[in-house]
C-alpha cells in the first residue's frame, strides 16, 4: 500500500547558486537509480523533460504516458506526478523557478497546461538539444561574476522553444473566436481561483459579461457548461489529496472551500460515480 502524508509532498528545487534553474543531463538503466521519483509529489517548480533516448513511463494526474525518443513534456507545479518505469534512458532534465520565468512565457505555460508528451521533429529536436547543451554549460560556470543572467536567459529561450512547439499544434490567440477567447480567459480565473469561487455569476461578473453570455462562450467552445468546468476542476484536486495525502474527506472538503461535508461528498459522487471514501479505497496500492 502507498505509503501517505498528511499532505501530497512538495519536492523543492536544490539551487544551490540562486539562479532558479536546475538542468542537466542524466543516463539511467531503470527506475532503482532514481527512486526518489517514484513518489507521488508536486515540485516547487517548472518541470520539462526531453527524451533522447530509451523510454520513460511516467504517471501524471491519474494518466500514464509512456515518453519515448525523440519527445518532450512539460509537468505544471500544481500537477501531481511520479515515475513508473524507467528503460535505458537518456534524458535532459531542467527545472525553472516561476519568477525566474519571463512573464509571457509563464502565460503560455499556463495556457497549455496539461499537456501530453509531444513527439518531435529532427529539426526542432536539434535546436532545443543544442540548447540544452548550452544552458548545461552555462549552469557549469558559476565561478563568473556574471553567471545567473546569461543562465536564466538561456534558460528562458529553450522554454520559449518548448512552448512553441506545443503552440504550433494550437491555435493562436489571434485567431482565436471569441467565444474561445473568453473560455481561455475563463478557464484562467478558474485556476486561480476554484477552491474559493463556485458561482458561474462571480466568474463572469469578474471577465465584465453575464452569466448566460458566459455559459454560451463556454458551452460552445467545450461542449460543457460553466458549472461542469468547476466542478471538474475541485473534483480534480479532491482526487489529488484522496489519493496522494491521508487527509480526512471533511478536511479536503473544507480545504476546498466546501464548509458542508455532505454537500461536498454528494457533489464528489455526483461527478465520480463512487464516493470520496470509496475512490480512497479503491485507488490505495
Amino acid at each position: 500500500m502507498r505509503e501517505k502524508t498528511k499532505t501530497i509532498p512538495i519536492k523543492i528545487m536544490d539551487d544551490a547558486f540562486n539562479t532558479g534553474v536546475v538542468i542537466g543531463k542524466i543516463a539511467l538503466k531503470d527506475l532503482n537509480q532514481f527512486k526518489a521519483a517514484a513518489e507521488s509529489h508536486r515540485d516547487n517548480y517548472h518541470l520539462f523533460f526531453l527524451q533522447e533516448k530509451g523510454t520513460t513511463s511516467i504517471e501524471i494526474d491519474f494518466h500514464t504516458y509512456t515518453i519515448k525518443p525523440t519527445a518532450v513534456i512539460y509537468i505544471h507545479p500544481n500537477q501531481v506526478h511520479r515515475m513508473l518505469a524507467i528503460k535505458n534512458t537518456t534524458v535532459s532534465v531542467w527545472a525553472v523557478k516561476t519568477e525566474t520565468l519571463n512573464r509571457e512565457y509563464l502565460a503560455l505555460l499556463e495556457d497549455i497546461t496539461p499537456t501530453k508528451p509531444l513527439s518531435l521533429k529532427k529539426e526542432a529536436f536539434s535546436i532545443i538539444s543544442e540548447t540544452v547543451s548550452l544552458c548545461i554549460k552555462l549552469s557549469e560556470r558559476n565561478h563568473e561574476k556574471l553567471y545567473q543572467s546569461p543562465l536564466k536567459d538561456s534558460c528562458n529561450t529553450l522554454v520559449a522553444l518548448v512552448v512553441s512547439q506545443y503552440l504550433a499544434q494550437s491555435k493562436s490567440v489571434d485567431k482565436l473566436s471569441r467565444f474561445e477567447f473568453i473560455t481561455k480567459s475563463f478557464k484562467s480565473l478558474l485556476e486561480a481561483n476554484f477552491c474559493t469561487v463556485k458561482k458561474p455569476t462571480d466568474y463572469a461578473q469578474t471577465l465584465n459579461i453575464s452569466t448566460a453570455y458566459l455559459n454560451e462562450c463556454v458551452k460552445k467552445a467545450t461542449g460543457y457548461s460553466v458549472s461542469h468546468h468547476i466542478q471538474q476542476r475541485v473534483v480534480l484536486e479532491a482526487k489529488r489529496m484522496l489519493y496522494h495525502s491521508n487527509k480526512s474527506v471533511k478536511e479536503i472538503a473544507t480545504q476546498l472551500g466546501y464548509e458542508d461535508y455532505a454537500y461536498f461528498s454528494r457533489l464528489f459522487k455526483k461527478i465520480t460515480v463512487v464516493t470520496p471514501s470509496a475512490f480512497r479505497s479503491k485507488n490505495h496500492d
